[in-house]
């Protein structure tokens, strides 16, 4: 797996090679700030510098510096009290029980975030290293600020995360598993085989659908948030995520839950306990049809939205044509559903389970 791993982040950009770059860079960091710290300066806390450039080369350039606001105030308020209680009580462990129960505090102040850790780090850096002296706190003060500074500069300004293809990715590989999906159960029931263990794998991977949909969604968050801030950020303005992927997005959760009520009305069709009577090819043949025609709308839907240079006016123009289709389909259903089991309420609602679902999802690939 390891090399596989390293096999990707050689051979093409992706998450791999962003990975690699990103753990360089914090190497980088580490590296200057030492350099100037340690080597040049030989500060008395130098290993302060690194420490804190090398966690503060974080995913997006944005957060390197909101992050890095944030831990400097733990630091400095973690510093100033232990220093302040040390001097004071000329008790190191009478400064300890007094002072890490309040910093342990102060670090879970909502405005610290996930920095607030850094107030009793910064209190048990002063009160383990003797002697205390207002000259050494300020010091280590003093480097934390120039760590945070080395680290949020290499972020800044070697090669700076950007999002953008992730996102795409996230969002085709949603729609593409929705794709794959309506292909399967269209199968299914075009060849008549109403295996209960396919069918429940199905849904299970319908069920999954939604957690590709949410990765996709804090995709387009992570997009967005790496252009702010960020020195290369202008040039791909014009590539930041728009109202389409906040679009695609809704589309696709939607596609994903109506994707479920299908994969689970099949799997209760499946099911011979229940003693529901199964389509017969008069129903199955129209909804195969149905699906294989939603999975081809899904997959237009994602080429107009992000073709390459922008919206793919082909594929808009097919795509209306499919819901067309899918209209003319349904209306084929809706004729033929009661007449499958007049006298049997059981299974016109089972079917009828099935129209709602497909009338649901054709909905949303009509209204986008």
């Amino acid at each position: 797996m390891a090399r596989d791993t390293v096999r990707r982040a050689c051979a093409e950009p992706g998450r791999e090679r962003d990975l690699a770059v990103q753990a360089g860079k914090a190497a980088l960091a580490a590296w200057l700030a030492w350099a100037v710290a340690g080597w040049w300066l030989q500060a008395p806390m130098a290993f302060v510098a690194p420490w804190v450039a090398i966690v503060l080369v974080e995913s997006t350039v944005y957060r390197s510096i909101a992050h890095g606001l944030q831990q400097l105030a733990a630091i400095a308020t973690g510093t100033a009290l232990a220093t302040a209680a040390a001097l004071l009580l000329d008790s190191t462990m009478a400064a300890m029980a007094l002072v890490l129960p309040v910093a342990v505090l102060v670090g879970n102040w909502r405005r610290l975030g996930s920095q607030g850790v850094y107030a009793a780090t910064g209190a048990l850096f002063v009160l383990t290293f003797q002697p205390v002296t207002v000259a050494g706190s300020a010091a280590r003060i003093a480097e934390a600020v120039f760590g945070a500074v080395v680290g949020i500069t290499v972020n800044a300004l070697v090669r700076p995360p950007v999002y953008l293809r992730s996102t795409r990715a996230a969002l085709e590989e949603a729609a593409g598993e929705a794709e794959r999906i309506l292909e399967a159960v269209a199968d299914g029931l075009a060849r008549g085989a109403w295996d209960a263990r396919a069918a429940g794998s199905l849904h299970e991977r319908a069920l999954r659908l939604g957690r590709l949909v949410e990765q996709a969604r804090a995709a387009v968050g992570w997009s967005r948030e790496s252009l702010r801030v960020n020195p290369w950020g202008r040039s791909r303005a014009d590539s930041a995520p728009g109202p389409d992927y906040d679009d695609a997005v809704t589309v696709l959760d939607y596609v994903a839950v109506h994707t479920a009520g299908v994969t689970r009305a099949v799997l209760e069709a499946c099911d011979d306990d229940r003693g529901v009577p199964r389509p017969g090819p008069h129903i199955t043949e129209p909804y195969a049809a149905f699906l294989r025609d939603s999975a081809h709308g899904i997959r237009l839907y994602t080429t107009s939205r992000f073709a390459p240079g922008g919206r793919d006016r082909q594929a808009d123009r097919e795509l209306r044509e499919v819901v067309e289709d899918l209209g003319r389909t349904l209306d084929d259903l809706r004729r033929r559903l009661p007449r499958a089991a007049p006298d049997d309420p059981d299974a016109l609602a089972a079917y009828g389970t099935l129209l709602t679902q497909a009338r649901r999802l054709a909905d949303q690939l009509a209204g986008r």
